[in-house]
């Protein structure tokens, strides 16, 4: 995951994206787009989040770690990340530069480790040292946006999340799901496309084809398995052979 996540909102603007008040979309744009993630489905079966974790405090650590760095990355550093810090208390009681040490492969490790400390803090003061299950909560604490806090429900809590990455933003656009830049926007635009049970698996299938296949500079249309369903195909390379040379396993 490579983006930065995005600044503390107040309780009005973290409701769900998908009960801001909206116009229906076309019939025919859900219709493509359920045919788009159950074609994606259909590819990548396995589409899971690539943070490695066990428990929620975990995967939020990591998915922290993960704005502006790869996945791989972030999971080199937190193995030894979880051993030393196993839980909130450890995080809030952390020595700064002993945690900026530890994290700083993943980059930008000075505000990541204010951001790991204050969490650290917050839950131990607000939630008795437990990961918080919803929106509003999870937005709230240091240095979680949205899109972390996406990814920690769909995937630690099982509640339904659209996490719109740069991966996830860049697809919905070539798809003609909507324009927009602005997050939050195309959360809601996609999640009045998608059925909300889809929605943390569709997040992890647009994330795995947006590594693998489709890709910001040179995508390898002629080797994509959705062609047919893009407005966009063409854009990059179309030679079937020279596009299948692009595709990444992983």
């Amino acid at each position: 995951m490579t983006r930065p996540q995005g600044s503390r909102q107040t309780s009005r603007t973290t409701a769900t994206a998908a009960q801001a008040p909206q116009e229906r979309p076309p019939v025919a744009l859900v219709r493509r787009a359920r045919r788009t993630n159950r074609r994606l489905a259909e590819v990548y079966p396995d589409a899971r989040c690539e943070l490695d974790f066990t428990t929620p405090l975990e995967l939020l650590v990591a998915t922290v770690l993960s704005a502006q760095c790869t996945d791989k990355r972030v999971n080199q550093v937190t193995p030894a990340l979880f051993a030393r810090f196993p839980d909130a208390q450890a995080y809030a009681q952390a020595d700064p530069s002993e945690l900026e040490e530890m994290i700083r492969p993943t980059g930008f490790f000075r505000p990541k480790a204010r951001s790991l400390s204050g969490i650290g803090v917050a839950l131990v003061e607000r939630h008795g040292g437990q990961v918080p299950s919803t929106l509003d909560e999870l937005v709230a604490l240091p240095g979680v946006g949205r899109k972390t806090a996406n990814v920690v429900l769909g995937d630690a809590f099982g509640i339904p999340g659209i996490t719109v990455d740069t991966h996830v933003g860049r697809l919905v656009r070539r798809w003609g799901w909507t324009t927009s830049d602005d997050p939050v926007v195309v959360e809601r635009e996609v999640a009045a496309l998608v059925e909300r049970p889809e929605w943390t698996l569709f997040s992890h299938r647009v994330i795995f084809h947006g590594r693998r296949v489709c890709f910001a500079r040179r995508p390898a249309c002629g080797a994509c398995p959705i062609t047919d369903l893009c407005p966009s195909a063409g854009i990059g390379e179309s030679d079937p052979v020279a596009a299948a040379a692009l595709v990444k396993t992983s």
